[in-house]
């Protein structure tokens, strides 16, 4: 599965002010952290498996194939956290479908909607930061197993 060359990223850090080039379409989420941050808000972290490109399938294959990277995504000073997860019957095999956001506030934070498959998160905070802790590995399916993304965490460091 390796024939495929490896996708160029122009940077391992994401924030923001990036958004609008994101998606997060089907990334798998592995594990909320929530961070307390006294006297201030406290931090939202999201564990997950970023697909940095969906590669078509060539013929006579018929899948596709994915570049996933796995990824941190951070939202700092983070309140009023809500989240509804119904897995009555469910794996917890936990997937985004989208993030959307609001217009800023007069402070300029926003609402940032967490759409799952499963789940919904939304929290309000002026942005995030979202760090790709490895070099991107194609897979078949849309989520790392746990020995190629190093298992559960909450690193704030992009891949050198």
């Amino acid at each position: 599965m390796t024939s495929e060359p490896q996708p160029k990223l122009e940077k391992a850090e994401w924030t923001a002010a990036d958004f609008d080039a994101m998606g997060w379409h089907d990334n798998a989420v592995h594990a909320l952290a929530f961070e307390p941050a006294l006297p201030h808000p406290g931090r939202l972290l999201v564990d997950l498996d970023y697909i940095i490109e969906w590669v078509k399938p060539a013929p006579p294959d018929s899948a596709f194939k994915f570049w996933i990277c796995p990824a941190t995504l951070v939202f700092d000073a983070a309140s009023d956290l809500v989240v509804d997860a119904d897995l009555t019957a469910q794996s917890f095999e936990l997937s985004l479908d989208a993030i959307t956001r609001s217009e800023p506030d007069e402070h300029g934070i926003r609402t940032w909607s967490l759409a799952g498959h499963e789940f919904t998160a939304v929290v309000r905070a002026k942005g995030y930061r979202q760090h790709l802790r490895r070099r991107p590995v194609l897979s078949a399916r849309q989520r790392l197993t746990p020995e190629q993304r190093g298992g559960i965490a909450f690193g704030e460091q992009g891949f050198a």
